[in-house]
């Protein structure tokens, strides 16, 4: 692969850190700049030598970057772009690790002049911790990372952002802005919302001795809901940016759910035991 010359990432935290990280191991950038709005986490950063340098000033980071890493929440994205615009060079390449696409690629294409090319991307990678301190330069080895190109998409921009994710160890698929929404709607966003929505179910349930009953839970009830701990502020833009296929989703999941409570009150045990065995089936196929 052909280095960039000069990597920005706007956003140090788990996965803008790793990705910094695999860079500077593997030759793909000859600097890599951070930007973020805190300079004491930065400065950090850099003494681990995460990054190369580092700006708290938009217009200082991107200067010079032939390609900007966006890894920030999808709601930055758009606006994060617009304030970046009238500072990038002819030629350089935009991409982002957001997992909503539709809204983002739309609004980040809108902002940017023609002389810079944006390519939508979303590294499915992350981990149980947060921020630089727990970034690693194998975070993204043996995953899968979505582009999204579109009619608007350039053909060069789009190769050098696949080959960029295929060297930090990824698998690169193509999927359309709304295919990739409805994907993960099923597969990440959906379960996050039903994993806090169960927790506040269970949480908020009582008896008469007992205030709380969560405290008699085993390791079945961490294990089903280990994502409830996630950020909430991300998983709120998270929904909201994709909101139509979430809804339709918890639609489906209602749906779902009314079927087996049904079959529970009509005591349907052979439908139960169906509905069940077929849930088993698609856990094996995920594992």
């Amino acid at each position: 692969m052909n280095p960039f010359e000069q990597i920005t990432i706007v956003g140090v935290g788990l996965l803008g850190g790793s990705l910094a990280r695999v860079c500077k191991k593997k030759g793909l950038a000859g600097k890599v700049v951070g930007f973020g709005r805190t300079p004491e986490k930065l400065k950090r950063a850099q003494e681990l030598g995460i990054i190369d340098a580092y700006a708290t000033d938009l217009q200082t980071a991107v200067e010079h970057a032939d390609l900007v890493v966006l890894c920030t929440p999808v709601s930055t994205l758009g606006p994060l772009a617009s304030e970046m615009a009238p500072f990038l060079e002819p030629g350089c390449i935009v991409t982002d690790v957001g997992s909503v696409k539709k809204t983002v690629v739309g609004d980040i294409q809108s902002q940017l002049p023609d002389p810079v090319h944006f390519v939508g991307s979303h590294p499915i990678a992350g981990g149980e911790k947060s921020g630089f301190e727990a970034s690693t330069s194998d975070l993204f080895e043996q995953q899968k990372c979505i582009v999204t190109p579109t009619p608007k998409t350039n053909p060069s921009a789009l190769s050098r952002v696949k080959e960029l994710w295929e060297q930090t160890g990824m698998r690169v698929i193509s999927l359309d802005v709304e295919e990739h929404d409805t994907v993960f709607g099923a597969v990440s966003h959906l379960p996050h919302v039903i994993a806090y929505i169960l927790m506040n179910t269970i949480g908020e349930t009582s008896t008469k001795n007992h205030a709380e009953v969560i405290s008699f839970s085993g390791g079945g009830l961490r294990d089903i809901t280990r994502i409830a701990s996630s950020n909430p502020v991300l998983w709120r833009d998270i929904c909201l940016a994709n909101k139509k296929p979430v809804l339709n989703l918890i639609d489906k999941f209602q749906e779902a759910l009314q079927q087996v409570r049904s079959t529970i009150e009509n005591e349907d045990s052979q439908l139960l035991e169906q509905t069940f065995e077929r849930a088993n089936k698609y856990r094996l196929n995920l594992l």
